[in-house]
């Protein structure tokens, strides 16, 4: 028997049985006595019983019909309920299973039968809870797993973000010609991003993209740079035609550098987005760029991106060998070299943002993406 004593409830509109049954069982059990199935129900407002003892021939509310009643409600639907007759008729003993009793007794009570009766569905209630209990603690271990998961995961996000800080820094630092080219180019790829989503283009693609993980990674797009000379790199005029082949040798240096960190490492969903940006933001749309010459949709779509945003920002910026354009001009190159260098699907957007591009020019006053 269970230590903690069960709560009981016995129903029966027979004055003897109820006695004879609350006596055998009160040396075990708290013991409550209803004499009819009204009774019960209202019993029940102020008691949750563990078990149910329901005799069937009743007046004005039969056995079945309480138990129909019982089971509707979600309140006491799980309490056990044994059946207590004394017709001996399969037929009945049926019908009371099917209407979702645990069990049946005759009458008159054997009381070893009857004790081993309801402790054998005590402990089945016993173990039903437990169970639930375990449920309860699985789920509740599950949410703290997943609480801790996203918190790591925000600090490894935030970490990324300070190594991108600092690596962005120093390749910026050495190029006195380019300071904040990173933070403003992350914002007219969020401008483009956002409009190809209102205008619901290359949806199949960016569905599969972690959006704030593209945007970070961008900032690598010239990581290569910290291998060109600063001779090169600082010139105060234009390259020559060695001197650029050299320069060009930066996306090589950028994507080798981010192939060695994947190998290192699993996670690569953010190294992902920086290695195609990385290798195709100087691609062209008619296949005339480099590193490969790829052309059209060959061309991934992160880094024909970039390409846009890289070269608007050249072309607003100041540049040994010329002024800084007006983001008028910078627009009409740009929306000029549709179909030759750039996605032409991405320029009709590109012409829809141009606005956002020129206030991110004025936002974007540090080398960090906020």
């Amino acid at each position: 028997m269970n230590s903690m004593r069960d709560k009981i409830i016995l129903v029966d509109d027979n004055m003897v049985n109820l006695t004879m049954g609350r006596n055998m069982l009160k040396p075990f059990y708290d013991v409550y006595s209803a004499a009819s199935a009204v009774k019960l129900f209202e019993m029940l407002e102020v008691i949750v019983p563990d078990l149910i003892l329901l005799d069937i021939e009743m007046p004005d509310m039969s056995g079945h019909e309480a138990i129909i009643k019982l089971k509707a409600d979600e309140r006491f639907m799980d309490i056990p309920v044994i059946l207590l007759t004394a017709k001996s008729d399969d037929n009945i003993d049926l019908a009371g299973f099917e209407l979702g009793a645990a069990d049946y007794i005759s009458k008159p009570f054997s009381a070893p039968l009857l004790l081993k009766r309801i402790d054998n569905q005590l402990v089945i209630v016993r173990q039903r809870r437990e169970l639930q209990d375990s449920q309860t603690s699985l789920r509740d271990c599950a949410e703290q797993l997943e609480i801790s998961k996203r918190s790591k995961k925000q600090e490894v996000c935030s970490l990324q973000n300070m190594v991108l800080a600092a690596v962005t820094e120093l390749v910026e630092f050495r190029d006195k010609f380019t300071g904040g080219h990173i933070a403003r180019t992350q914002l007219y790829l969020k401008s483009l991003l956002n409009g190809l989503i209102h205008e619901e283009k290359y949806m199949d693609e960016i569905m599969q993209w972690d959006v704030n993980f593209f945007l970070a990674s961008s900032q690598l797009h010239d990581v290569g740079k910290i291998a060109i000379s600063d001779i090169i790199l600082n010139k105060p005029s234009r390259l020559t035609l060695a001197e650029m082949e050299i320069m060009k040798t930066h996306v090589g240096v950028g994507v080798g550098a981010i192939e060695r960190i994947m190998s290192h490492t699993e996670e690569h969903a953010f190294l992902r987005h920086s290695l195609l940006i990385t290798g195709a933001h100087h691609e062209r749309w008619d296949g005339s760029g480099y590193p490969l010459g790829l052309s059209g949709k060959n061309i991934p779509l992160e880094g024909r991106l970039m390409a846009i945003a890289d070269v608007y920002d050249a072309l607003i910026s100041i540049r040994p060998y010329k002024e800084a354009f007006t983001h008028d001009k910078a627009c009409r190159i740009i929306e000029d070299s549709a179909g030759t260098q750039f996605d032409p699907v991405l320029i009709d957007v590109f012409l829809k943002t141009e606005k956002e591009f020129e206030q991110a020019t004025r936002q974007a006053t540090s080398y960090m993406f906020i």
